[in-house]
């Protein structure tokens, strides 16, 4: 039993606060808010505005009536009182606001020259809402000689307002928590999506390292219907909804990457292991051949001395190849740049493989070409090129070194007059432990792994491989690398 400590789960209240769908909702509800506020503002606004043009319009008449039958007595000002107007002689000049010249031309003539002011009637005692309705706007303006005061009550008109604002109060309260809901499920239906994604994330996290090929295509087939052209039949996603697309797109690039990659994985564990079987198995049948006979005939201890040291040699250099390659997959070789001549570097490679293989003919072609780069890792690989041409070039044959500056590219090749490739296998000579004849791996040596070492190194150094290659005509490989700066091509003899 496990004796790591779980972690407590998260108050619902936490997940809660830190959800998106909780997020999502409370910035709706308060947008909604905003808009009833603003909505309610601009209600009040009008309101006030109507009340204005109303009383103003009220004033007017009322100055013609006054202008006609003077102002009106006891009796005729309580009439006018349940109209919400009063009027009254002032025995003092009129005080208030007067409007802009270029105002006052919107209005009637006699009202025009007036002073303005709103008034409240009751003190500061009084209930908020009952001075509100004692809330009065007065007109004063000059009247043959005299002034005459002319106030419309609001009183009437709050009450009217009042009892519809509260009513629309009501309504927005019931469409604001009814919203709340909605807004919620709206928000948890279009997030379904991603939580979906996310639990198929989790799945692939949960499984890790023992994450079959069979259950890596089941996970994959999950979001494989996901992408910019239709919906997936499981996970449904909007056409509107560009970022989950996005999302889908990313997730199933991911798991691509992960399942191509595992295979590859897979493949590369059981071609090692089909590589190091073999001679394991040939070391095995010697010692058994020397266990039961081998110690008293030299010819087959001699025999199986020879046998087991080449194929240990043969272990070593797979053995050596595979930790490269281990290494370079988890990026610890740290490349030691250097400036220098690839062309020089050729020529060093050609004259050692010359002197180890005396069955080909060597050729150069050189033209001056500086790189920076790592050159032990560089001779590596032209090394490789050179055994791999040696390999399936007949004896006498011909191996030609050339390099050349092409722009900000210097480029290496090495060309054989062999066998060649056939066009349907030149895609796959990179990959590890691919060998085009099967049936000459143990006569040419090798596990496969030179030219995919080759081609890593190359790629690290931030270049490519090139391959020509034709059947009983030869092949060329090339390495195009990134050119040392300041270089220039000048043209060397020719070996």
């Amino acid at each position: 039993m496990s004796n790591k400590r779980q972690k407590p789960p998260e108050p619902f209240g936490d997940r809660f606060r830190f959800s998106i769908v909780y997020k999502l909702s409370l910035k709706l509800f308060f947008r909604l808010i905003g808009i009833f506020l603003t909505l309610d503002i601009m209600v009040c606004i009008l309101a006030a505005g109507a009340f204005i043009v109303h009383s103003e319009k009220q004033a007017a008449a009322a100055f013609e009536i006054v202008s006609e039958t003077g102002v009106p007595d006891e009796i005729s000002s309580e009439w006018l009182t349940l109209s919400g107007l009063s009027v009254s002689e002032l025995d003092r000049a009129p005080r208030g606001f007067f409007l802009p010249e270029r105002v006052r031309r919107q209005f009637v003539e006699p009202t025009a020259f007036a002073a303005r002011r709103f008034e409240v009637g009751l003190g500061k005692g009084s209930p908020p809402l009952e001075r509100l309705k004692s809330l009065s706007y007065i007109i004063e303006l000059e009247h043959y000689g005299g002034a005459v005061r002319i106030a419309a009550s609001a009183k009437t008109f709050l009450d009217i307002f009042i009892d519809v604002f509260i009513g629309l109060l009501i309504v927005e309260l019931i469409i604001l928590f009814s919203k709340v809901f909605e807004d919620a499920r709206l928000v948890r239906r279009t997030l379904k999506p991603i939580y979906e994604l996310e639990m198929a994330a989790q799945t692939l996290n949960k499984v890790g390292s023992r994450l079959d090929p069979g259950e890596m295509e089941s996970l994959a087939g999950t979001l494989e219907g996901i992408n910019a052209a239709r919906l997936d039949t499981r996970i449904k996603i909007e056409e509107t909804q560009e970022e989950l697309k996005g999302l889908a797109r990313a997730i199933n690039g991911m798991l691509d990457r992960i399942s191509e990659s595992y295979r590859a994985q897979v493949r590369f564990v059981s071609d090692a292991s089909h590589e190091l079987r073999t001679p394991i198995s040939v070391i095995q049948g010697y010692a058994n051949l020397l266990d039961r006979w081998g110690k008293n005939d030299e010819k087959t201890l001699q025999e199986s001395i020879t046998a087991i040291k080449e194929e240990a040699a043969n272990m070593k250099e797979l053995v050596e190849q595979l930790l490269f390659l281990a290494r370079g997959d988890n990026n610890s070789i740290i490349l030691n740049l250097e400036d220098f001549s690839l062309s020089e570097l050729s020529r060093e490679v050609a004259g050692e493989m010359q002197m180890i293989d005396g069955a080909h003919n060597y050729h150069l072609k050189l033209s001056e070409t500086r790189v920076s780069a790592d050159r032990a890792l560089i001779k590596q690989a032209l090394r490789i090129l050179v055994d791999n041409a040696i390999k399936y070039t007949p004896s006498g044959g011909n191996i030609t070194f050339s390099t050349e500056q092409d722009g900000e590219h210097s480029k290496v090749s090495v060309q054989d007059d062999g066998i060649g490739i056939c066009p349907e296998a030149v895609p796959r000579i990179f990959d590890r432990f691919y060998r085009t004849d099967e049936s000459r791996a143990r006569a040419t040596g090798g596990a496969g792994l030179g030219l995919s070492i080759a081609r890593w190194i190359t790629l690290r150094h931030g270049g490519h491989v090139e391959v020509l290659s034709r059947e009983g005509i030869g092949t060329r490989i090339t390495l195009i690398l990134p050119a040392a700066k300041h270089s220039e091509s000048t043209a060397l003899q020719k070996a």
